[in-house]
């Protein structure tokens, strides 16, 4: 039995935490696209992570840029300072990004990403002469990180009740899931598109009049909420409907960034190219914290020729605005992507995955499939009164079978790393069908998260119960 650490302390993250110490899901190693449990049992990374370990686990390369950076200068003040690595970190990183995105703010994570996108998005019609542009778009079941702004913008209800009001001057447009027309389309969906998208005029615009709108964010495809695709010419209208207006059209990319798609952002995937756009995740392989803005030229040159003389243009930033450790594993990253033609093998992987993937159709209780380069989203139907709980038991049951997946409400959503193989792609998806197979023939006990890793409960259960022990012998004494 392996020992476990003192699980009281430590609140996790978007985790129901009495139900995990419960059955605590621990990993103690990774290599390659495989995870080591605590008690020496591989996992197959179904998930990169969270989106983020897009070159596989373990990386040398990524280890010893950062161990030499540690010995060699592990932190510099970022404000009124900086240091080398952070200047070749921007340059690298604009050279993969889309022409003309080429100004760099440095962040630590996709949340501050999104924050200090929207803060750049307001400061820059004040900047311009437009104080006035101050209001906010987002859109339903979005997901720009967890801050103040990002929430705000974001859609997905849950994140946002437990939170009071959030920031004021903020709408949200329609997404774009349409199952009753698009289930298991393959890739993006046809139809459509051009008439979601011109709901943002013709309601959002109309409503809230154009010269008071900063901004408008959306993720071109919609991760965290289920794998949400834009139907084909979506986005495209979106961006016409921002030039008429002189709205700043932002992408967060955090997800489909760093050859997600089968390109290098989703911006070459669907040729359409914002004002600005965020990422994090990939960046480092999600090695160490950190995240990016990527502005056009104008936005910045707008700051540098509108600001007077001697005083600071944008009053925003982190003491860990690019850490000298969060730079050397971007360069090493970036090296990575270049050497290993990781964006361009997830491209040739894309057809191969999409097929693995629409072989669930008609697995019991899968109701919908979507993909796109290597995502895919497995809707499930619901059970009556227990949203979520089919997802949590199929998620629950892969890891017993030696796979990690990722559940989010109803939803299985897959996006191994970049680096994955074939085979491996077809066991994640047999898995899955195992699986809702298996809770198929048991039936509504099958929803009973208590039927599932009787190991990691015994585990959890007999340190509950030294501690107990420990406690009556410390109140004897």
């Amino acid at each position: 039995m392996p020992t476990l650490p003192n699980l009281d302390h430590y609140w996790l993250p978007f985790t129901a935490n009495r139900q995990f110490k419960s059955m605590p899901r621990l990993i103690k190693a990774a290599k390659g696209n495989y995870y080591t449990t605590i008690d020496d049992r591989t996992l197959l990374d179904g998930t990169a992570g969270l989106w983020c370990v897009a070159g596989g686990h373990g990386r040398e390369e990524i280890a010893s840029a950062v161990a030499h950076q540690l010995r060699t200068l592990d932190y510099a003040p970022a404000f009124q300072n900086s240091h080398p690595l952070a200047f070749e970190a921007a340059e690298r990183l604009a050279e993969f990004l889309p022409q003309g995105l080429d100004r760099i703010f440095f962040t630590g994570s996709g949340s501050e990403s999104a924050d200090t996108a929207l803060k750049i998005a307001l400061a820059y019609q004040r900047v311009t002469g437009n104080p006035l542009r101050n209001k906010l778009i987002g859109r339903e079941r979005g997901y720009h990180g967890v801050n103040f702004g990002g929430l705000a913008v974001g859609g997905i209800a849950g994140n946002r009740k437990a939170f009071g009001n959030g920031l004021a001057g903020v709408d949200h447009i329609r997404h774009p899931l349409n199952i009753a027309r698009n289930a298991f389309t393959r890739g993006v969906p046809q139809d459509g598109g051009i008439e979601l998208a011109n709901e943002f005029e013709q309601r959002i615009v109309t409503l809230h009049d154009p010269a008071t709108i900063a901004a408008l964010i959306v993720e071109p495809m919609q991760g965290s909420a289920g794998v949400i695709l834009p139907p084909a010419g979506y986005l495209k209208r979106l961006r016409e409907i921002c030039d008429k207006y002189g709205i700043l059209l932002i992408f967060d990319e955090v997800i489909t960034g760093f050859g997600r798609l089968g390109t290098r952002f989703a911006v070459d995937y669907f040729g359409v190219v914002p004002d600005i756009i965020t990422c994090a995740k990939g960046l480092t392989n999600g090695a160490v914290p950190m995240g990016a803005v990527a502005v056009k030229r104008e936005i910045y040159d707008a700051f540098m020729s509108n600001t007077p003389a001697g005083a600071i243009e944008l009053p925003h930033g982190y003491t860990y605005t690019a850490h000298p450790i969060g730079c050397a594993a971007t360069i090493a990253m970036l090296d990575i992507f270049e050497n290993e033609k990781l964006v361009e093998r997830a491209a040739h992987l894309s057809a191969h995955f999409e097929q693995a993937a629409h072989s669930l159709k008609g697995v019991p209780f899968v109701k919908d499939v979507r993909n796109i380069g290597l995502v895919a989203g497995i809707e499930l139907e619901s059970c009556a009164g227990k949203v979520g709980a089919r997802a949590f038991a199929t998620y629950l049951k892969c890891y017993e079978m030696g796979v990690m997946v990722r559940y989010t409400g109803e939803i299985i959503a897959i996006s191994p790393p970049l680096t994955i193989e074939k085979h491996e792609i077809d066991r994640i998806f047999s898995t899955i069908a195992e699986a809702l197979t298996s809770l198929d023939a048991e039936g509504e006990q099958a929803l009973d998260p208590t039927r599932y890793l009787p190991n990691e409960q015994m585990w959890a259960a007999h340190q509950q119960e030294i501690r107990h022990q420990q406690a009556a012998l410390a109140h004897s004494e």
